[in-house]
């Protein structure tokens, strides 16, 4: 479980960095850090000057962190967010979003290029996540719990904010986006899957694969803040077309 105080300290180093307050947080995923380069005024903070933050190895992740203006909201970006295949333990995984929390953020964004499970969708396509199978067999709150952070037993039934999810599908409606919607299976990795684990995932229920996203959607959901998830299908998933798969492709491109 986070250390309350290295929570608050690299909070208070961030504010110090900054007179915007920001109100909504956003982890951007492999290829889709672009989207922080629409902020209007941003400070820039490398996550290598940030107290208690990890450093991604990732292709992909610029490793900063953008505070400005993104039509009239006040956001906080992670350009780059850290894996657990990379050898970072759940909490290093997760600790930033304890400081969005304690930034005074309700509401986080979140998300990730991934494989497309289900093969009715298509690469390129945008999936807004509804719910979540987490294959790893771990979970970030496993350990003591700290009550000040969120309650012991959280439930996951609303992982993904309805609310949220209905103003997305409103949004991409009027601006002629199309939206899919499922179902996201979290994967260790690095490896990417077996074609017989893509048949088990499908036949769990999933529509789509990939490497992060879940552990920072149940620490956000601890901590009580509301989530959005949007997958970018960067390919189809292992064993659905006839070719390998590499991570250039996985990475999303602009």
């Amino acid at each position: 479980m986070h250390n309350i105080q290295d929570i608050l300290e690299t909070r208070d180093f961030i504010m110090s960095k900054t007179d915007h307050r920001p109100v909504i947080g956003m982890i951007l995923g492999s290829g889709l850090g672009s989207l922080a380069d629409e902020i209007k005024n941003p400070v820039k903070i490398p996550y290598s000057s940030i107290p208690h933050f990890a450093k991604s190895e990732a292709i992909g992740h610029a490793n900063e962190l953008v505070i400005g203006e993104l039509n009239g909201k006040i956001v906080v970006a992670m350009k780059g967010r850290f894996h657990y295949y990379e050898g970072f333990s759940l909490d290093e995984v997760t600790f930033p979003v304890r400081v969005m929390k304690a930034l005074g953020i309700e509401s986080v964004i979140i998300t990730n290029a991934c494989g497309a499970v289900n093969t009715s969708f298509n690469p390129g396509d945008l999936m807004l996540i509804t719910d979540h199978i987490n294959l790893v067999g771990t979970n970030p709150l496993i350990g003591p719990n700290n009550d000040e952070l969120g309650t012991r037993f959280p439930d996951l039934s609303q992982v993904y904010n309805v609310e949220l999810r209905n103003t997305a599908s409103k949004v991409a409606k009027d601006l002629n986006i199309s939206l899919q919607q499922g179902v996201y299976a979290w994967w260790s990795g690095p490896t990417y899957e077996t074609p017989a684990e893509i048949r088990m995932i499908r036949t769990l229920g999933a529509d789509a694969v990939g490497m992060s996203t879940v552990p920072e959607a149940i620490v956000a959901t601890h901590g009580g803040m509301k989530v959005l998830g949007i997958s970018c299908l960067t390919n189809m998933a292992c064993g659905i077309l006839d070719q390998p798969l590499n991570h250039d492709e996985v990475v999303c491109q602009h």
